[in-house]
């Protein structure tokens, strides 16, 4: 499991262009302090960054919309324009909003999404 800590040094280390990328899931939740620990860091990105790891030979899957799923390492997933609202910074990351965060959740529909939806709610609402 990543802590608040590894997810800001992988993406450190990663070295994306800032403007390009954004974080989301469960790494987002944890930038937030609504949870200690994440399984991997799911980010969304550009067209153009999707292009560029995509040319640099990362591995690309063609989701059944049309963007593209890549894989950059062992914990860092990359979903091309994945995002809802606009992304804010977190430790000097680019994160989805909270809000945001929320409703790309609420999309997903899955049981673990339902119970971090809570979470984010009752997190939006002590802010």
């Amino acid at each position: 499991m990543l802590t608040r800590e590894d997810i800001i040094e992988a993406l450190r280390e990663a070295a994306f262009d800032r403007n390009e990328y954004w974080v989301a899931a469960g790494a987002a939740m944890v930038l937030y302090g609504i949870k200690d620990t994440a399984g991997d860091i799911d980010l969304g990105c550009t067209s153009r960054m999707a292009d560029r790891l995509e040319e640099e030979g990362y591995e690309t899957q063609v989701l059944p919309d049309g963007s593209r799923r890549i894989v950059f390492s062992e914990s860092i997933e990359l979903f091309e324009n994945w995002i809802e609202g606009q992304a804010v910074f977190q430790e000097g990351l680019p994160v989805v909003s909270a809000a945001g965060l929320a409703r790309m959740k609420e999309k997903l529909g899955r049981e673990k999404d339902r119970e971090d939806i809570i979470l984010i709610k009752e997190y939006l609402s002590k802010c």
